[in-house]
């Protein structure tokens, strides 16, 4: 199948579009049902043009079937959603959600060597180009743990010096950079550290036509982590960086901002909140209802406070 006869754009023309007009356009995970209504309800009551992430394993997790089923019966604006593999690890992934019908793919090649990274980068691109389908690609690598796929215990910041002759190698048409964020609740040690906007800043003077991604930007509001801690979980010491960096990163060409945790944290608190004060619910509805308008909430906050997406549709 191809991704236009589920009503999809590819994110070329949608970061385009954001870069121009210098606001960010968010891409969320889902998991499943619940998760996928949540980022799709806060699209339509914002009127912004979303980006639905995929990560290998949550792709494994829901079965292609299902996925694409969930996917054919959505409500949504044509043209202005996007289905987007979230960390491919090979040629082969990247193939199969490119055959499945997703419109944009992202080869995580960040701890290959330099070489091995532009070689795999530039045969997918030669791949996927063919169906109209957009490539991301990674330099630098980002530390923290996404899932079972995407975790490193290492970091490593983006050299603004090589990338011009990356992007021109691979043909990617957005690029992930690393200038100090990363994956999973726990970003910083500290309130007080920041993303290296120097770093960037020559970035986007290298490549000032590339729209550039940000990963592992999610806020971890505290509110969430006070919720879950509040009934019975255990998540300590978790902090993410605050909207204003964020914005201030949206300003120096980041066009696209992934946000994964922070839906998490949403869902799982609401989740948490309903079963501990109804102690007698035992229908998976009761609670997956309330964790769907909670989520829904925090994407709808994101995209109106942090991405400046609302209303571009």
């Amino acid at each position: 199948m191809h991704y236009s006869d589920f009503g999809l754009s590819n994110t070329k023309t949608l970061l385009k579009r954001a870069l121009r007009d210098g606001y960010a356009v968010p891409a969320f995970n889902f998991y499943n049902m619940e998760t996928l209504d949540a980022i799709l309800t806060a699209a339509q009551i914002t009127q912004s043009p979303v980006i639905l992430a995929v990560s290998e394993d949550a792709l494994e997790y829901m079965g292609a079937d299902i996925l694409m089923g969930m996917i054919r019966g959505a409500k949504y604006k044509r043209g202005q959603i996007a289905l987007h593999l979230d960390h491919g690890h090979s040629f082969e992934i990247c193939k199969y959600a490119t055959d499945l019908g997703f419109s944009s793919v992202m080869f995580d090649g960040s701890a290959l060597p330099l070489e091995q990274n532009i070689s795999e980068s530039r045969r997918i691109a030669d791949y996927v180009h063919k169906q109209d389908v957009s490539l991301e690609t990674e330099l630098g690598i980002l530390s923290g743990t996404e899932d079972k796929n995407t975790k490193s215990l290492v970091h490593s910041y983006t050299d603004p010096s090589i990338v011009k002759n990356f992007v021109k190698q691979t043909q990617t048409d957005s690029l992930a950079v690393a200038i100090g964020t990363s994956h999973g609740v726990y970003k910083r040690k500290s309130a007080n550290e920041s993303l290296r906007f120097d770093i960037l800043t020559q970035i986007a003077n290298n490549i000032p036509n590339v729209p550039l991604v940000l990963h592992g930007a999610s806020n971890i509001p505290q509110k969430y982590i006070k919720q879950i801690n509040k009934f019975g979980g255990n998540i300590k010491n978790a902090y993410g960086f605050s909207p204003v960096q964020i914005r201030r990163a949206i300003s120096l060409h980041i066009a696209k901002v992934n946000v994964d945790s922070d839906s998490r944290l949403a869902f799982t608190a609401a989740v948490r909140k309903t079963l501990n004060q109804n102690p007698s619910i035992f229908n998976p509805r009761d609670y997956l209802l309330k964790a769907k308008d909670e989520m829904t909430k925090n994407c709808i906050d994101e995209i109106q406070n942090i991405m400046g997406s609302g209303y571009k549709i």
